[in-house]
């Protein structure tokens, strides 16, 4: 008899809850979820496992905050909880909750050829660190390394990182946004609010007015070419993406690849791949040679927060992936 688990991949906007199985980790009954919907992630898994027509009794939730111990409080929403309380209530026998972005760094081993698109480099090489990033509601950042048989993340909040102008532009927008924000972050540039911090940098640093744009419409406008200041805000946020791209390849040597996540680069598609991201990526003055070969892979399969939170809860109940 098949045995399914609950998965979850909760964020900032949405959550979606599905099935896994447990033998081969295919991911099914999707659902996706408002985050006003419910007064707590407990009560839309409440709902969620109600509309099921199977026994559930263990559950892994990938979630966009820090998770460091018993209780989890989400960033970008209200939501709060008790690991343990929440296992309890739910009459799980095993019940695991990992950061959003250690959950995408599981799917990675999951994935197929056709669950990605190459940006230069070479074949990954077997065994070696892997890293993996994505801009979204924020910006999230993950490693992944394999000993013995096991895939270990390394998880933590790289998209907080000092952002690091490396040209005289990016200075510019570096002093616009620290006089409004104090701290200015990697994810103030990278994320969806970041695209929008771009752009009204690059007009107040131009001495003009910004318009109040929302991210979509910045893309909009770049796309169709209709607005000169989106369009070099979209050129800069594929730029700084190649950057911190470079700069995690660094880091951890990662010759098993460097993976972009997250929901807003597949919305110009075309335009990132003729931006300067890959140039970007290859920067890196006197080791541009050391990260030449490293392969950049965007991530297509629709659901890697649901993937890697079954991965990782197969792999905790004792599989080998």
């Amino acid at each position: 008899m098949t045995k399914y688990a609950l998965v979850g991949d909760v964020g900032g906007t949405n959550t979606r809850l599905a099935l896994c199985c447990l033998e081969s980790g295919a991911i099914s009954h999707i659902q996706t979820y408002s985050g006003l919907e419910y007064p707590s992630l407990e009560a839309a898994i409440q709902n969620y496992i109600a509309g099921q027509q199977v026994s559930i009794s263990d559950g892994c939730i990938a979630i966009a905050c820090p998770v460091t111990g018993d209780r989890v409080a989400m960033t970008n929403h209200n939501w709060a909880f008790s690991i343990a309380e929440m296992k309890r209530n739910l009459g799980f026998a095993h019940l695991e909750v990992i950061n959003d972005f250690t959950a995408v760094s599981m799917a990675i081993p999951m994935l197929k050829p056709e669950d990605v698109i190459q940006f230069g480099g070479q074949a990954p090489q077997a065994n070696k660190p892997i890293a993996v990033y994505g801009a979204g509601t924020g910006l999230g950042v993950s490693h992944l390394v394999h000993v013995e048989k096991r895939w270990v993340t390394l998880p933590g909040e790289g998209g907080h990182v000092d952002f690091a102008p490396n040209s005289e532009e990016e200075a510019q927008i570096l002093e616009v946004l620290r006089s409004e924000l104090g701290h200015v972050s990697a994810e103030r540039v990278l994320s969806g609010p970041g695209l929008v911090n771009l752009y009204r940098a690059i007009v107040k640093a131009d001495g003009r007015l910004p318009d109040n744009l929302q991210p979509k419409d910045i893309t909009n406008r770049a796309l169709d070419d209709s607005d000169t200041d989106c369009r070099r805000a979209l050129s800069l946020f594929c730029v700084l993406m190649g950057r911190f791209g470079g700069n995690l390849a660094l880091n951890l040597g990662t010759f098993g690849g460097v993976y972009i996540a997250g929901g807003i680069v597949p919305r110009f598609m075309s335009f990132f791949k003729a931006s300067g991201f890959r140039g970007a990526f290859e920067d890196k003055g006197r080791f541009k040679a050391y990260v030449q070969d490293i392969p950049v892979f965007l991530i297509t399969h629709p659901q890697p927060g649901l993937l890697g939170a079954g991965a990782w809860l197969r792999q905790t109940l004792g599989q080998v992936l």
